[in-house]
């Protein structure tokens, strides 16, 4: 899988949990929420005030190590 900016967070979390950890690290505390599990990651960290791109970097290079 690789990560986008609109790649919905319930997407991620469904193809690799261990990832939820990225999420938590910027203070998205609520991913059992269906509404946060339906939104993209750039809306999410617009919400929180967090750099998409850099949770998009983060993610992918996890995921590409696993590899």
């Amino acid at each position: 899988m690789t990560v986008t900016k609109n790649t919905l967070i319930g997407d991620v979390l469904d193809f690799d949990v261990e990832t939820a950890r990225f999420f938590f690290e910027i203070g998205m505390h609520c991913l059992g929420c269906p509404h946060s599990r339906g939104e993209s990651i750039e809306d999410a960290c617009n919400v929180h005030g967090t750099n998409a791109d850099e949770l998009v970097k983060k993610i992918n290079d996890y995921l590409a190590s696993k590899k």
